[in-house]
């Protein structure tokens, strides 16, 4: 059994609705809605779905760059949603984040050796001529060059620049790297180059990640597990190779339907969804994919299905499998 390094317990986060002269609240955005998952040292962990699903509001509920609503958040054995800022604060050298755009993430009016320097300096780790050297490694390990470090981020690409990005998370050797869609704003040529950074980084530094993507080509690449988000809610969770070979979820497999082949002959039949994603201002009562399902049934307009193992390692919030139907997916 691997070790354990996160345990996510009924996260929430709600964003109040406030409507009216006297500001009162009138509902509630359940961009986060109780969900549980826990990530083992070493792995990569994907967090997978449509845009709006709650994927990055998650990322950053766990780093407390928001505060979550509830539930609790398991980092080496201590609940981090209970640390006081500055204990939070001290926690963060070993939590990192790598943001999606490379573009606005990076302060332009610094150079990169200050862009690297500055999580040294703010966390008091080591002297000026200790943190260039360390600076200097850290070029060199994402590949950039010496010269690089007195440039400005307008003087890179969007790949140097995400390079720059996972630098910086690296400059504190944290254990767990949250990337939260680190590729998606590069060309395709250069996003395999970085998931290729990534991987090499990995294996150096015995990191964990939680990997942020709505590309599912790319989540099979680079991830262990994957859990499918809708609506702010897990629906699915299992290794890669169940997930694209056993999809259970009709939602999950509405997703891979969608993913193109690259062989012209291999023909596939697409799941076509009905409607559009209902808002999570006024999200369904029971499941939330039941307005868009196409094996709805009546208990799904009014119980909410449980995430319940399905198999080995796998489990699934569908009602088709706790034992409220008679029935399976093919």
């Amino acid at each position: 059994m691997s070790e354990s390094l996160l345990e996510v317990k009924n996260l929430k986060k709600y964003y109040p609705i406030n409507k009216g002269f006297f500001n009162k609240t009138q509902g509630f955005i359940k961009a986060v809605d109780d969900i549980s998952f826990s990530v083992n040292k070493g792995e990569t962990f994907g967090l997978v779905g449509e845009s709006g699903c709650g994927k990055s509001t998650t990322g950053r509920s766990l780093l407390r760059l928001i505060e979550p609503t509830a539930g609790e958040v398991w980092f080496e054995g201590q609940d981090i949603t209970k640390l006081s800022m500055e204990e939070m604060r001290r926690r963060r050298r070993e939590m990192q984040i790598v943001f999606q755009d490379p573009f606005s993430s990076l302060d332009p009016r610094n150079t990169v050796q200050r862009i690297l320097e500055e999580p040294m300096i703010v966390h008091g780790v080591g002297d000026a001529k200790q943190r260039r050297a360390a600076v200097e490694r850290l070029a060199d390990v994402v590949g950039l060059a010496k010269a690089h470090l007195q440039r400005y981020p307008h003087q890179f690409s969007g790949g140097q620049r995400q390079r720059i990005g996972i630098a910086r998370a690296l400059a504190l050797q944290p254990k767990l790297i949250i990337a939260d869609e680190p590729v998606s704003a590069l060309d395709v040529s250069i996003q395999s180059q970085v998931i290729n950074l990534m991987q090499d980084l990995q294996r150096e530094f015995g990191l964990t990640y939680i990997f942020i993507a709505h590309d599912l080509s790319v989540v099979k690449h680079i991830c262990d597990r994957v859990a499918v988000m809708y609506l702010g809610r897990i629906v699915e969770v299992t290794d890669k190779y169940k997930l694209y070979d056993e999809p259970q979820h009709p939602y999950t497999q509405a997703l891979l339907s969608a993913v193109p082949e690259p062989d012209p002959d291999i023909r596939k039949e697409r799941v076509i969804l009905q409607g559009e994603v209902p808002s999570p201002a006024n999200a369904p009562v029971g499941c939330a994919f039941n307005t868009r399902c196409p094996r709805v049934m009546d208990v799904c307009r009014n119980v909410r299905p449980p995430l319940l193992e399905t198999g080995a390692g796998h489990l699934t919030a569908c009602h088709l499998y706790d034992g409220e139907a008679d029935v399976r997916l093919a």
